[in-house]
């Protein structure tokens, strides 16, 4: 009896990335030193800012949840900038090659990524959070306000780690990826995220008005302590869907061109 040799066949596209987030995963329990400076940053600069600055900027002492909202976002940003090193790690390390000898779609090796930077840096969020609320944060938010605060946030995350997701595809090494990416981490200290824009120069305040980070701070802080501008809101909300559109695009088409059809 002859035997028929059967093809092989692609893997299912949702069986390929469910194990590609769980290598990451793996790898970011591994690299606890990422995790823990994710952390362990945004808190001293919140203690910085709240403790030593804060009694300067405000005085009657409420500057931590004037304050609070931009080091969410830092947080979110310093969390999702080891993306581009970790994607340009596997860019430039030859796993690439072996994953596109397999009967699987490797641009889930990016996916596996940028899921796992959401999950490790959701917890870091909450982390600071806890810790804000430990040094007088206060705020005022309805259940309702809260999901509606943590949906922009993670909406916000999930930009910003394509964004450096395409970064690390575009470099030529993870410590170019690191530094090009770091240009991305000072975009909330142009913003209102540690000083109402009209204390700034008057030709600083047209940039940090129409930047993106603003609409998202504002956003974030009106929901949580109060004075929302729902116009921010649908500004956060645009500027953060049409980052992610380009950010994708940008990631599928480097992918593609550094590693070929797969």
């Amino acid at each position: 009896m002859n035997h028929m040799v059967q093809p092989s066949r692609d893997a299912s596209f949702a069986s390929v990335n469910a194990i590609f987030i769980g290598r990451s995963l793996r790898l970011s329990l591994r690299n606890t030193e990422q995790l823990i400076m994710a952390i362990m940053l945004p808190i001293m600069l919140m203690l910085l800012f709240t403790y030593v600055f804060g009694g300067a900027i405000a005085r009657e002492g409420d500057y931590v949840n004037y304050v609070v909202p931009g080091i969410i976002l830092l947080c979110v940003g310093f969390g999702s900038s080891s993306t581009a090193v970790d994607v340009a790690t596997d860019m430039t390390n030859g796993i690439i090659n072996r994953f596109r000898t397999m009967p699987i779609s490797s641009m889930g090796v990016v996916v596996g990524h940028v899921v796992a930077s959401l999950v490790r840096n959701l917890f870091a969020t909450g982390i600071v959070i806890g810790v804000a609320l430990l040094v007088g944060f206060s705020p005022s938010a309805s259940f309702m306000e809260w999901l509606g605060a943590l949906g922009i946030i993670v909406l916000f995350l999930l930009t910003f780690t394509w964004l450096f997701a395409a970064i690390g595809l575009v470099t030529g090494s993870p410590s170019a990826a690191s530094g090009y990416g770091f240009a991305l981490l000072f975009l909330p200290y142009l913003s209102s995220a540690f000083v109402p824009i009209d204390t700034m120069p008057s030709w600083l305040q047209g940039v940090a008005t129409y930047q993106p980070i603003t609409p998202v701070i504002e956003s974030i802080r009106g929901l949580l302590t109060g004075g929302l501008a729902y116009n921010q809101v649908w500004s956060a909300i645009a500027w953060c869907l049409g980052l992610l559109f380009i950010a994708m695009i940008w990631s599928v088409y480097a992918f593609k061109r550094k590693a070929g059809r797969r």
